[in-house]
């Protein structure tokens, strides 16, 4: 069954019979969801966490947002059980012999602080692995608390939750996909599994949307960087890895954490295009060659535009760039952009990219009203 393009699966996948165990597991296929090409706002690189949940008995809610993909293994048991590579609660109960099921509003819940504040507009919950312990269903709600909020303090009783997917029914050892289409800025999120079960990784895809008073305290700051609005608008080549990789926290810590092309034959070259968070003047570049030894690119450039119609004007001439290296630019007069595209020649890849400025003042009010219009 497929709703408004994203594929529904429903019931139970079948008991594990050997070999792979990802054989059978229940996807869109290579394309995706609709969303998925926009930034986890659960990364843990952003700083997300699982703050609190109702019950654990049988995995760590903590395996809700690890990285990788579920791990299976049919012979791991411990001593509450099968040791599953996700959140799983205990089976819930009736209220007496005679009332064995649990009752209708029964359920299970975990919450979530994003790594990122932002707009929501696809969430994944994956059930890989849960095969016949997985929720019946579930539903997700969403909060904006600023700060650093306890368990208790969003869970109090004049928090306002939003809900962002409706309670329903999902299938075991499959990636549930949900399209999102609340327009608030949000902070948290709690999920709700029905009435009980096992979901082995959440995703939630959207745009961030930084706090504008913070990065203004700043003064400056990285203004490409993911965790503070900076995202990938295109590129011209994704084979080997994402160039989002660019923008994410943290130095990369190998060669697949960087963005890397296929080999180009000819002439041309490969390019990003960024957004920044906002208007800014750009003062500083950082390129990170880091573990591209023998695939790093050859040379770079960097330039950017105002606006979306905006002429591109170079900021950057065309540099030759070391393997494996930061490499440091200061720029002087920088005109005030929104926008930056880096050209890499002829071919290869990068592992950061850091572009640090100021907001300008128009920068900064825009920032401020898109931020308390979804807020």
């Amino acid at each position: 069954m497929t709703t408004d393009g994203i594929p529904r699966y429903t019931g139970d996948a079948s008991p594990y019979q050997g070999g792979d165990p990802y054989a059978d597991y229940r996807t869109p296929g290579a394309a995706g969801f609709p969303f998925t090409h926009l930034p986890d706002l659960a990364d843990r690189r952003l700083g997300a966490g699982v703050l609190a949940a109702n019950d654990e008995f049988f995995a760590e809610r903590e395996n809700l947002l690890k990285p990788e993909a579920a791990h299976f293994d049919p012979e791991l048991f411990g001593h509450k059980g099968k040791i599953m590579d996700g959140w799983e609660t205990r089976r819930r109960r009736g209220t007496d012999g005679a009332h064995p099921f649990p009752a209708d509003e029964d359920h299970d819940w975990a919450l979530i602080r994003l790594g990122a504040p932002g707009v929501i507009h696809g969430i994944v919950v994956d059930t890989a692995h849960f095969r016949g312990n997985y929720p019946q269903s579930v539903s997700i709600e969403g909060t904006c608390v600023e700060g650093t909020p306890s368990p208790e303090e969003l869970l109090a009783a004049d928090v306002t939750w939003t809900p962002l997917v409706p309670r329903t029914a999902i299938a075991g050892h499959a990636a549930n996909g949900f399209a999102v289409d609340a327009t608030g800025r949000f902070t948290h999120l709690r999920l709700n599994q029905h009435p009980d079960g096992g979901i082995a990784r959440l995703r939630v895809y959207g745009e961030v949307v930084p706090a504008p008073e913070w990065l203004a305290a700043l003064g400056t700051f990285d203004l490409v960087a993911l965790e503070n609005g900076g995202r990938v608008e295109d590129a011209s080549d994704r084979f080997y890895s994402s160039p989002t990789h660019t923008i994410q926290p943290g130095r990369s810590r190998k060669m697949d954490d960087g963005w890397e092309t296929r080999r180009r034959r000819g002439t041309g070259n490969d390019w990003v295009r960024y957004r920044l968070t906002e208007q800014s003047v750009i003062r500083a570049v950082e390129i990170d060659t880091g573990y591209l030894k023998g695939n790093a690119a050859g040379w770079a450039a960097l330039s950017g535009r105002d606006g979306e119609d905006g002429d591109w004007t170079e900021l950057l001439p065309r540099t030759r760039l070391q393997p494996d290296s930061v490499h440091r630019f200061l720029l002087d007069g920088a005109p005030a952009v929104t926008h930056v595209r880096l050209d890499i020649f002829p071919d290869g890849g990068i592992a950061r990219l850091r572009v640090h400025g100021s907001l300008t003042d128009a920068g900064f009010v825009r920032l401020r009203g898109a931020a308390h219009v979804v807020g």
